[in-house]
């Protein structure tokens, strides 16, 4: 097989002159300006269905993905063998990461302090502490089971019986214990409210006033109305939820996080919280908000 994968109909001097490259030569492909060409390369590049053997085939793929970041972390990782890349710190990162845990866990999720807000400031205690309560109970949740799982595979590849493997065992051993106490209902509300009585009357309640709303143009107003007010406050408790929690866990979990793993080495970096996808929540909500009151409007008395 020719080592350059080239149109069907064109003869083998074409790869160079004035035809389409082969996909291995990768020095070419950027200065081509059509994108037919590029489109005939990669449907040319269909001929790996009929390679004859599986090695061919997979050599066939990788010209044609590519090498990525993933691929050099994976080159990269499996490089570096040892069970623990700094043993005489681990016990000590060890020992912090659990401590900043539980200090993340005892005031993570208190009530933060809120601005003056008149007679909304307990709606909007309430609402933020539930949400921060989320992030950082979420974010937590997260830590400590990546810290089992990977004491868990660290012990697993060390030798057995080596100074690295006692130290991962005891260390696994601690975060399969506190693991499930750090574990529960990331709202903190009562059971009872989650189901039963309370929740069927507030449904019920929803869809008496959609059924009211929807009866007239005004309700369709006022309706929106309350849903854009309702978008805009949620949109407000996200955003400063957000900025609570990520100061929280910044200050208990970010740099003992960033040193455990730094003395395990080659395992990735710590996961991160949510609170940057809550901002991301309380823009939508934000353009909704925006959006929904003069849309019912004009879509009301348009009619």
């Amino acid at each position: 097989m020719s080592e350059h994968i080239v149109a069907a109909d064109a003869p083998a001097s074409d790869a160079t002159e004035g035809g389409h490259p082969g996909i291995e030569d990768h020095s070419i492909l950027p200065r081509i300006g059509a994108v037919d060409d590029l489109i005939l390369d990669r449907i040319d590049a269909l001929r790996v269905l009929r390679a004859d053997t599986a090695e061919e085939k997979g050599r066939l793929l990788e010209q044609i993905a590519g090498p990525g970041r993933p691929e050099q972390d994976i080159v990269k990782e499996l490089s570096k063998v040892k069970p623990l890349w700094r043993p005489d710190r681990f016990e000590e990162a060890h020992r912090m990461a659990m401590r900043s845990l539980e200090v993340l866990d005892r005031n993570g999720a208190r009530g933060p302090k809120l601005p003056r807000l008149g007679p909304l400031k307990p709606i909007a205690s309430y609402v933020v502490e539930q949400m921060t309560r989320w992030i950082v109970k979420g974010h937590q949740n997260s830590l400590v089971t990546r810290i089992r799982k990977t004491y868990e595979r660290r012990e697993a590849n060390s030798v057995w019986g080596s100074p690295e493997h006692h130290m991962l065992r005891r260390a696994r051993i601690d975060a399969a214990r506190v693991e499930p106490g750090y574990k529960g209902n990331p709202l903190g509300l009562p059971t009872f409210l989650l189901g039963g009585a309370v929740l069927s009357t507030l449904v019920s309640l929803m869809q008496r006033f959609f059924e009211w709303a929807l009866e007239g143009r005004w309700g369709v107003v006022i309706f929106a109305g309350v849903l854009g007010l309702i978008f805009l406050g949620l949109a407000w408790a996200a955003l400063y939820s957000a900025g609570v929690a990520r100061r929280r866990i910044r200050l208990s979990t970010d740099q003992p996080m960033k040193a455990l793993w730094e003395t395990i080495g080659a395992c990735g970096n710590p996961p991160k919280d949510s609170s940057y996808d809550f901002a991301i929540y309380a823009i939508v909500l934000l353009s909704l908000a925006g959006v929904l009151v003069p849309l019912a409007a004009w879509l009301v008395f348009k009619v």
